[in-house]
């Protein structure tokens, strides 16, 4: 029986509606279950026990004065998340508390109101407990800073849970929530979902609303971690919408389901190394093994190649951050860089570098020829399958300043060892990632499901059918 600290979302509901769980009991179980384990991964940066105790009883009163057994309608707003623990990462602005970033600099920063994910998981009936670890500015694909030391692998505490949500999917991995914020602006879900076993989805550019002024940066976005799909689908249909304060911000034609049509039929393009990323032997075992499922399960799978370069992905996204992110990173830290990490000052310096060969327009052409490509590939297809990471793992304490040895290649930046960037070139596309198997190392690998601009609800049908074809529900950390 699954320990009740590790419950689905979506299964606490049901049981809340027909009064078979409380609130409170959930929110009780996730309290032990953090008091006993997160000393181990430093997955959180603060808690919020009491408060949430509070509105777990809230809550449960209402489901108790509620006369219906069955459950609620899944139109009742105010009720989608009622009495859920949900996580949200640091960066996620919560009224009158740190909005530091994990920037020592910024330590006494606090927010004036809630982020609009926040004051969307509120409305809900979510309860938010905790917070969650970043890397400093969310600049880097491992977790740990200065501010709040190493966030580590709870299914091996010597690698990292990836980053910059590592904190969210080590929480969601280790039974400390089974809800979570995240975002991604080159990998930042999908990474630490693939990481820890868990569900990442990076939405296409607008489906949720950010905050300015990087709301505007089209590669960026915010997004929910679970682990499961239905979950995962639940906090996504909850963050979704156009808000006021984010005018870049599109409507969904209709909520993601939480249950899903075979994909019998489906048409999937299988693309192991979106050109010449060097996939390491276990990675690629795993995401065969995937496409071999998705094909017995009916759908029809075909490998396509992709003309992209780690190099060229790279040089493209670094001109973008240095026209963009990198110029605000270095005006909130003007006066404290010795005090930021080395992964930091180094991010801040490619991006520059990579600004001061390369304008603003040229950035434009690439991203306009890689988005090309990609629509060439996926044509006649539904979605695209590959790995989310070309390494299997990073070292809990990393910073990689002198690159990454993938297969018996260096990469000079070891961020292109990641697979996720591309999608944020194309950021329009819904990316959802699940998790794929073990690597060789004892943690988990994920794939990526990539659909067609604005299609979300195509990759949460394949992710679906990966889930009853290769079951992880069940499969936890041996903490």
């Amino acid at each position: 029986m699954t320990k009740l600290h590790y419950l689905g979302a979506t299964e606490a509901l049901a049981l809340f509606r027909s009064r078979e769980l409380s609130p409170v009991e959930l929110m009780e179980a996730v309290i032990d279950r953090t008091s006993a384990t997160n000393q181990d991964i430093n997955a959180l940066t603060e808690t919020m026990f009491d408060d949430a105790l509070a509105a777990a009883r809230t809550a449960e009163a209402r489901y108790l004065g509620n006369q219906r057994v069955d459950p609620a309608p899944a139109s009742a707003a105010d009720s989608a998340l009622l009495g859920l623990p949900v996580a949200t990462k640091e960066k996620h602005a919560i009224a009158g508390r740190s909005l530091s970033q994990g920037l020592m600099a910024q330590s006494g920063v606090r927010a004036a109101a809630h982020h609009p994910v926040v004051e969307r998981i509120l409305s809900a009936g979510g309860i938010i407990h905790a917070r969650t670890t970043s890397p400093e500015f969310s600049c880097a694909t491992v977790t740990h800073s200065p501010m709040w030391g190493i966030t580590r692998n709870p299914w091996n505490t010597d690698y990292s849970p990836g980053g910059s949500s590592g904190g969210a999917g080590a929480a969601l991995a280790s039974g400390l929530t089974p809800l979570a914020t995240a975002s991604d602006i080159a990998g930042s879900t999908r990474l630490p979902a693939s990481f820890t076993g868990t569900v990442g989805f990076k939405a296409p550019y607008g489906r949720i609303p950010g905050l300015g002024p990087l709301a505007s940066d089209w590669y960026r976005g915010d997004g929910p971690m679970a682990r499961t799909v239905a979950d995962t689908a639940l906090l996504a249909n909850v963050m979704a919408g156009p808000h006021a304060v984010d005018h870049n911000t599109v409507g969904q034609t209709a909520p993601i389901p939480t249950t899903f049509a075979p994909v019998e039929g489906m048409r999937i393009a299988l693309c192991l190394r979106l050109g010449d990323y060097p996939v390491a032997p276990d990675v690629e075992a795993n995401t065969r093994a995937v496409a071999a499922a998705l094909s017995a399960a009916g759908a029809v799978v075909e490998e396509v190649e992709l003309p992209w370069t780690s190099r060229g992905i790279g040089e493209t996204i670094f001109t973008h951050f240095g026209h963009l992110l990198g110029p605000a990173m270095e005006e909130a830290t003007a006066g404290s860089e010795d005090q930021l990490a080395s992964y930091t000052r180094r991010f801040m310096a490619d991006a520059r570098a990579a600004a001061g060969r390369n304008s603003l327009l040229d950035a434009l052409t690439a991203e306009h020829r890689v988005q090309a490509q990609l629509a060439a590939a996926m044509e006649g297809f539904d979605v695209l399958l590959a790995p989310v990471s070309a390494v299997p793992a990073l070292v809990a304490d990393g910073d990689y300043l002198e690159g990454i040895d993938v297969g018996g290649v260096h990469l000079e930046h070891y961020w292109q060892a990641h697979m996720t960037a591309p999608f944020n070139i194309a950021n329009r596309c819904p990316v959802l990632a699940v998790p794929s198997g073990l690597a060789d190392v004892g943690i988990p690998t994920g794939v990526q499901i990539v659909g067609h601009p604005y299609q979300d609800h195509s990759v949460f049908r394949v992710g679906a059918a990966i889930e009853q074809a290769r079951p992880w529900a069940g499969r936890f950390p041996p903490l």
